[in-house]
C-alpha cells in the first residue's frame, strides 16, 4: 500500500505527515531536522513511499539525503495560503497534494556532477552583486557633492586620488574606504571567476555553448550550472517560459455578440508583459547576450535581423526580446544536438 509524506522543514525542526491511498490520515509526527533522524523516521514507514516539501534553503541537501530512501521525491513550490497556517496542516496538505499529484509547480533537483559548478557560480555571481553594490554607493558619494563625470576611473587605484580631492574631508574618508572595498571585491571576483572556469571547463558542453553569440564561457557555465540538463525542456517556448521570455497574454472574454445575434470569437488577446515566474540568472544571460550582439556585433547576422526590426518601427525593447529569445532557442538546439553554433541557421531565418 502506498505512502505518500509531506515533510514541512523549518531550521530546528521538521513536522511529518503521512496519508494512505485512499486520504486516509495514518500517522504524524515531529522530528528533528537531522539527516539521520529524518532517515530513520522515513524507514519508519512501509514502502512504496512517496515524500514531498516545499522548495528552501535546505531543499537541494535534503534531496541528496531523502532521495535514497523513498521512491518518489517531489520538491514543490510553496503556495500561498488565505486560511489559518500551521506546520502540521502545511505537512498533511503537501501529503494531500501529492497523493492526488495536486502539486502546480514541481522543482528540478538531483545536480549529481554539476555540484561543484553550481556552487562556484553562485559565489561568482554573489561577489558581483556586491562588487556592484559597492561601485553604486562609492558613485552615489561623488554624486551627492555634484560631481558627476566621474565614471569608472573612481575604482581604478591609480586614478582615484584626482577624484578624492574634489570632496570635502569627511566625505573623502568615506570614499577611501568604499574603493578599498571595491579593491579587495575585485580581487575576490576575479578568483570566482578563475574557480567558476576550471569547474566549467570539466564540462565539455561549455566549451560548445560559448560560441553562441554573445554568450562566451561566462554564461555558458551560468547556463549549464542552472539548467543542467537541455531534456527537461521539450520545446523552446517551455525553455523561454523558464528563462522569463515568455509573453503572458489575457483576456476579458473569449466571445461577444456578433452582428447576425452569434457568438463570434474575440480578437487577439492583449498582452501583459513576461512571465515572472521564471529563473532571474537566465534571463539576466540571454537579455544581456541580446544587448551585446545589438550593440557590439555589426557583422553577426542577429545585429542585421535587429537592424531590419528597428527599420520597421518595432521598438527596440521588443527587437531584444526577439533576439533574446532567439539565442535562447539556439542554445537549447546546441545542447541537445551537442553541436557548436551555426551563424548560417539565422542567415536564413533573416533572407
Amino acid at each position: 500500500m502506498h505512502r505518500y509524506i509531506g515533510l514541512d522543514v523549518h531550521m530546528q525542526s521538521s513536522t511529518l505527515a503521512v496519508v494512505g491511498p485512499s486520504g486516509k490520515r495514518l500517522q504524524s509526527q515531529v522530528v528533528e531536522t537531522n539527516g539521520s533522524t529524518l532517515i530513520g523516521a522515513l524507514r519508519g514507514i512501509a514502502r512504496p513511499r512517496h515524500l514531498c516539501f516545499e522548495e528552501g534553503t535546505q531543499s537541494a541537501w535534503l534531496y541528496e539525503v531523502l532521495k535514497p530512501e523513498v521512491d518518489e521525491l517531489v520538491v514543490a513550490i510553496a503556495e500561498k495560503r488565505q486560511d489559518s497556517k500551521s506546520d502540521e496542516r502545511d505537512a498533511w496538505d503537501l501529503a494531500e497534494k501529492l497523493r492526488v499529484n495536486g502539486l502546480k509547480k514541481r522543482v528540478f533537483k538531483g545536480q549529481g556532477a554539476f555540484g561543484p559548478l553550481r556552487d562556484a557560480v553562485r559565489g561568482h555571481r554573489m561577489v558581483t552583486q556586491d562588487l556592484v553594490r559597492v561601485k553604486n554607493r562609492l558613485l552615489a558619494v561623488y554624486r551627492s557633492r555634484g560631481v558627476h563625470e566621474v565614471g569608472g576611473e573612481a575604482y581604478r587605484p591609480s586614478e582615484r586620488d584626482r577624484w578624492l580631492r574634489q570632496l570635502p574631508p569627511s566625505l573623502r574618508q568615506l570614499a577611501e574606504i568604499l574603493g578599498q572595498e571595491c579593491d579587495f571585491l575585485q580581487t575576490l571576483k576575479d578568483e570566482a571567476e578563475n574557480r567558476m572556469l576550471a569547474e566549467a571547463k570539466k564540462h565539455p558542453i561549455t566549451t560548445k555553448l560559448a560560441t553562441a553569440p554573445a554568450i562566451g564561457p561566462i554564461r555558458a557555465a551560468q547556463i549549464v550550472a542552472t539548467v543542467m540538463t537541455p531534456h527537461r525542456f521539450r520545446t523552446k517556448r517551455q525553455f523561454w517560459n523558464y528563462c522569463g521570455l515568455a509573453v503572458v497574454t489575457s483576456v476579458t472574454a473569449q466571445w461577444r455578440p456578433g452582428s447576425d445575434g452569434h457568438f463570434v470569437r474575440a480578437k487577439e488577446a492583449m498582452t501583459r508583459g513576461l512571465n515572472r515566474n521564471r529563473n532571474g540568472l537566465l534571463k539576466h544571460v540571454f537579455k544581456g547576450a541580446a544587448h551585446h550582439v545589438a550593440a557590439c556585433m555589426p557583422s553577426h547576422p542577429l545585429h542585421q535581423d535587429y537592424q531590419r526590426m528597428l527599420r520597421e518601427r518595432v521598438k527596440p525593447n521588443l527587437a531584444q526580446l526577439t533576439l533574446a529569445r532567439r539565442i535562447a532557442a539556439a542554445v537549447l538546439s546546441m545542447w541537445k544536438h551537442e553541436e557548436v553554433y551555426d551563424p548560417a541557421k539565422h542567415r536564413a531565418k533573416i533572407a
